[in-house]
């Protein structure tokens, strides 16, 4: 029986289709950003650029948020609520209680912590499934921001407190021309990138999610560090809260709402970038922008927005479709 040798050109040929399916994702954004540039001469311009940053902040936030869960082979829907929960108590403090800056960080954070050790000890404890457990704290948490207002927007009067300006300058602020929200997102980039890369207890998290009973296999405490993952994604959901009210300048009812999708759909674009198929900050923070480019382009075009949702979900199929269909080859 004789074995076929691939030839020096069907080896290269097989190459060059890998290279182009797993940088498929990247390609597609770079038409997609390429199309906007060439139909409008205003796109590429600086303050348009910073704008599709300024935007795409709370969502990359809230992506970051789900990465985490999706880190440990979880998957937190939960987010959402948890950042309108934050932007309500936030608001509340400084309007209602004439709170100072730092309370009305604080204590929003620590509530999107407390969903998330509410989230770990129903996932872990009490072995619900994650996306039923979170799903559940969805519907508690969103209608304890509702219960708290009485189903009202929390908004500033004569008689009221006001939004400090200390607060407002964290989602209105500029730092030598460049928006703070985007400064803000930079650093949390950049943290929860050396943090699950660059730390012991990251990469743990990415065994877990890998294989966890491996994981259990090797001693590694899986309860907690799947617990930390739903915390760290509680923190990041309540930052982009306090991001929104900052910008806003009010506490608004389910303002985190329609932002989950988006935040999931820019992290699971993250699976498509350079056919690494894990969960990534670098993958999801590039669907996040990968969503402002879309978002943003489409405006300038004249898109109407009642159809920019087929757009973007087209662009979504193609740059992920990829991936499935490279896993399915192999």
């Amino acid at each position: 029986m004789t074995t076929v040798q691939p030839t020096a050109g069907s080896a290269r040929a097989h190459k060059i289709r890998d290279f182009a399916i797993r940088n498929a994702a990247v390609v597609v954004i770079l038409i997609v950003i390429a199309i906007f540039g060439f139909a409008n001469e205003n796109f590429f311009t600086t303050g348009n650029l910073l704008d599709i940053l300024r935007s795409i902040v709370v969502s990359a936030l809230l992506a970051l948020a789900v990465t985490f869960s999706l880190v440990v082979n979880g998957f937190d829907v939960s987010i959402g609520s948890v950042t309108s929960l934050s932007t309500i108590v936030a608001a509340s403090l400084m309007i209602d209680f004439r709170m100072e800056t730092p309370v009305a960080i604080l204590v929003p954070i620590l509530c999107g912590v407390a969903v998330g050790l509410v989230n770990g000890f129903l996932i872990v404890k009490l072995g619900l499934p994650d996306l039923l457990a979170t799903l559940a704290m969805l519907f508690l948490v969103s209608g304890v921001q509702r219960t708290i207002t009485a189903g009202k927007s929390v908004t500033a009067t004569p008689e009221s407190g006001v939004i400090t300006p200390s607060f407002s300058f964290i989602g209105r602020g500029v730092v030598f021309g460049i928006p703070v929200p985007v400064i803000l997102l930079a650093v949390v980039g950049v943290l929860a990138y050396l943090f699950l890369n660059k730390t012991t207890t990251g990469r743990y998290m990415y065994l877990v999610g890998g294989n966890e009973e491996a994981a259990r296999h090797m001693g590694l405490p899986v309860g907690r560090l799947r617990v930390l993952a739903y915390v760290i994604s509680g923190a990041l959901a309540a930052l982009g809260g306090i991001v929104l009210t900052a910008r806003i300048g009010s506490g608004q009812i389910e303002a985190g709402a329609p932002l989950l999708m988006d935040a999931v759909a820019a992290a699971y674009v993250g699976y498509a970038l350079f056919g690494q198929k894990k969960p990534s900050v670098v993958g999801t923070l590039v669907g996040a922008v990968l969503i402002g480019v879309l978002l943003n382009g489409l405006t300038m075009m004249k898109f109407p927005y009642y159809a920019q949702d087929i757009v973007k979900g087209g662009v979504f199929i193609m740059a992920l479709a990829f991936t499935f269909v490279r896993s399915k080859r192999q």
